[in-house]
């Protein structure tokens, strides 16, 4: 019976196992209005968020880990003027920039974050690093990019993450108060 028992039990963790991998994007925080979209916005949006999925898939397809998927795929968006997880960033109300990065490895639950970061071009490769090169789990600011430097990570000026797109909103958000 205990055998029975635990083939019953552990038999949904072998299938598991063994199931194919997949990948799912989401296209970060906050709300797009898919009302006040053209058809050309709309499918710029898709097409990025398909991209960014299907590189991430890749990975995993070549036999890179479950890291190295999200990160690509992460950096997809970061790059994107879309999506507000680095090129297109939300304004903060001084108009300048502060972006956050974290991730998370559901093996051994290691996580790294970053916050209040302003010239990284990709947060997920220095959050990436302070969960696997750092003996801390999240840093933050100044600090944040001193290590960044010490990695030799990407730098860009904080007007790189301008958008005309993200100004009017700000500009909308600062009227409204």
């Amino acid at each position: 019976m205990k055998t029975l028992l635990a083939l019953l039990c552990f038999t949904p963790l072998l299938s598991l196992a063994a199931a194919p991998s997949g990948i799912v994007i989401h296209g970060g925080a906050g709300t797009i209005n898919k009302a006040q979209l053209t058809d050309t916005q709309r499918q710029a949006y898709e097409a990025t968020l398909k991209h960014a999925a299907e590189q991430g898939y890749a990975v995993l397809q070549q036999g890179g880990s479950s890291l190295d998927a999200v990160t690509r795929a992460v950096m997809i968006l970061e790059d994107s003027p879309l999506f507000n997880a680095g090129k297109g960033a939300v304004y903060t109300y001084d108009e300048s920039h502060e972006l956050d990065a974290s991730i998370m490895q559901g093996q051994d639950r290691q996580a790294g974050a970053v916050a209040g970061v302003s010239t990284i071009k990709n947060p997920i490769l220095l959050a990436r690093a302070v969960m696997e090169q750092s003996e801390h789990v999240m840093l933050a600011g100044a600090g944040a990019e001193a290590f960044a430097d010490t990695l030799q990570l990407e730098r860009v000026p904080n007007s790189y993450y301008n958008t005309e797109f993200r100004y009017e909103a700000l500009k909308r958000a600062k009227q409204a108060l």
